[in-house]
């Protein structure tokens, strides 16, 4: 831009001096010609200095206002995300993280064709994502995010072979009385961990009662958002089809099966002048599930993407079941603890109902002196925010960017349906280099029941997650 400028003032400078007559002339240290002496006098050559004083004291013609008026404007787009005449603004964005597991010391009973994929070590792209999202007309926002991982869209064992759809929806807000109004493919209002964005979550993955067991995923449907005038209380439903494939993006079915959520949540103390530095958040929730073929299964990894199922329950005749839950959050400047408690009730087809359940808690701390971010009202209701460093970690200027110590105890209990219990305890470091880039390392201990998926097991995974979005 401020090339840009110079040559705009040098063309208007050189239109100035033209327009002058030729006035004003540049001695640029060339001999002269012999002048007669009864040549008229002519004006003395004015030096580089005197002709730039005179150009900055002579007032602008509108060709250069004007043309310094395009300038500023396109100064001003360059600086703001893009805008079509049609009132929308779009923001593009991307989201990678590449893991890397390994089995320090992995159970031997863990093996057999349950097993799979194993017990190996691995490196994978977890999620390699791109996104837009925007707003339009002042009260509508849109968010489409597809996933690009080599088992989605690469030659691999799976069937799948175009990006799978993550979000995929149009939001319309500040409707009167129903606040905020959605429809699309989306997270289903169900579960703070459940909610909270994989870049804002403390640990590589979640809790194993909410990595998909009684949490719902993304669904495609609509909902409900609101919230009171200080966004102390906070409420949602939604309706849902129920697994609509993420990749085929359709089920062509007579029975369609259905999701039905309903989520609130309260905000009983925030320090308002330290923006929510200490806070203490409450909610509960609520999600029926009428299955699409009549059948369920709940089942769980130990908390990495790529892993044998340590507990499963395998396929269950069932009608129906409801699942219920409570969530407790407290940020005490850079202490955080976080718990959920979960209980579902299965409507077996022949057999009488069963009860399952689960439950975590963790605590992270700040060494650095940061605190979680939390969002009265985001993207999804009451949730946690992007972490922001004091200082990015920066070898130039010194900074070491925000460092939070982690642990987590979870919990799944399947022993009504004969699927045994399962605890796992996590312990690790994340260390964000900025608001958008972290280091991530954790310690993963699963331990089985005697009537799980490969009975009584006792195994130590290291973790390890560069995660970068923009």
């Amino acid at each position: 831009m401020v090339s840009v400028r110079i040559w705009a003032f040098l063309v208007a400078a050189a239109m100035t001096v033209a327009g002058s007559g030729g006035a004003c002339a540049i001695a640029v240290g060339q001999e002269s010609a012999p002048v007669s002496p009864d040549a008229p006098r002519a004006a003395e050559p004015l030096s580089l200095r005197e002709a730039v004083q005179n150009l900055e004291t002579h007032e602008p013609r509108p060709d250069l206002e004007s043309i310094l008026r395009r300038l500023d404007k396109l100064e001003q787009a360059a600086a703001t995300p893009f805008e079509n005449p049609d009132q929308w603004t779009v923001k593009f964005g991307g989201h990678v993280q590449l893991d890397y597991i390994n089995w320090a010391n992995a159970d031997p009973a863990i093996t057999g064709p349950d097993a799979e994929p194993g017990t190996k070590n691995y490196f994978e792209f977890r999620r390699l994502r791109l996104m837009a999202e925007g707003k339009g007309y002042g009260n509508l926002d849109f968010r489409l995010q597809m996933t690009l991982e080599p088992e989605t869209v690469g030659d691999s064992d799976g069937a799948a072979t175009s990006p799978d759809v993550k979000d995929a929806y149009l939001s319309m807000n500040d409707i009167p009385w129903l606040g905020r109004f959605r429809i699309g493919n989306f997270f289903v209002p169900f579960s703070l961990e459940q909610l909270t964005n994989d870049t804002f979550n403390v640990f590589m993955e979640r809790s194993i009662p909410s990595q998909g067991v009684f949490a719902g995923d993304r669904e495609v449907g609509v909902a409900f958002y609101n919230a009171n005038e200080n966004q102390d209380f906070t409420w949602t439903y939604g309706a849902f089809f129920d697994s609509i494939s993420d990749t085929l993006k359709e089920r062509i079915d007579d029975n369609q099966g259905y999701r039905l959520s309903g989520r609130v949540t309260w905000l009983p103390y925030y320090d308002e002048p330290s923006n929510g530095r200490y806070l203490v958040h409450l909610g509960a929730g609520v999600l029926y599930t009428d299955d699409q073929n009549n059948t369920v299964q709940f089942r769980a990894r130990p908390q990495i993407h790529e892993g044998p199922r340590l507990i499963d329950s395998g396929i269950l005749d069932a009608t129906s079941y409801t699942t219920g839950n409570v969530e407790a959050a407290v940020v005490w400047g850079p202490v955080t603890v976080q718990s959920e408690a979960f209980l579902s009730r299965v409507n077996m087809s022949i057999a009488d109902p069963a009860t399952i359940g689960g439950a975590y808690t963790h605590v992270s701390y700040f060494l650095t002196g940061e605190n979680r971010k939390y969002e009265r009202f985001g993207q999804h209701g009451a949730q946690f925010g992007r972490n922001i460093p004091n200082r990015i970690f920066s070898l130039a200027d010194g900074g070491w960017g925000a460092w939070e110590a982690k642990a987590r105890w979870s919990y799944l209990n399947l022993n009504d349906i004969s699927g045994g219990e399962y605890n796992d305890l996590a312990v690790g470091m994340n260390w964000y280099w900025s608001d958008r880039t972290r280091v991530m390392f954790d310690w993963i201990h699963p331990v089985t029941s005697s009537t799980t998926t490969f009975g009584s097991t006792t195994s130590d995974i290291l973790a390890m997650r560069f995660d970068f979005n923009w």
